[in-house]
């Protein structure tokens, strides 16, 4: 049954614009909640005219939430 609901492609619009609407949630409500690519842990060099910046936490961070939705959504297809 869960194979079936996930085929249509009207229920991957519908868990995208949650997601969307999670996201705006925390946006108006915690303007203060620490934004992707300003996490601590990410490096950041400034010189006289020039800054290198290197986001090695958030990269960490995507990646293992995107491990773990592709896991789930293997998960939920079997």
């Amino acid at each position: 049954m869960p194979a079936r609901l996930l085929s249509n492609p009207g229920w991957g619009l519908v868990i995208l614009g949650l997601i969307i609407t999670c996201i705006g949630l925390i946006w108006v409500f915690a303007p203060n909640f620490p934004r992707l690519g300003r996490l601590p842990g990410d490096i950041v060099i400034e010189g006289k005219s020039s800054r290198f910046y290197f986001p090695v936490v958030t990269c960490l961070l995507i990646s293992v939430v995107l491990s773990l939705v592709m896991w789930l959504i293997r998960t939920v297809m079997k």
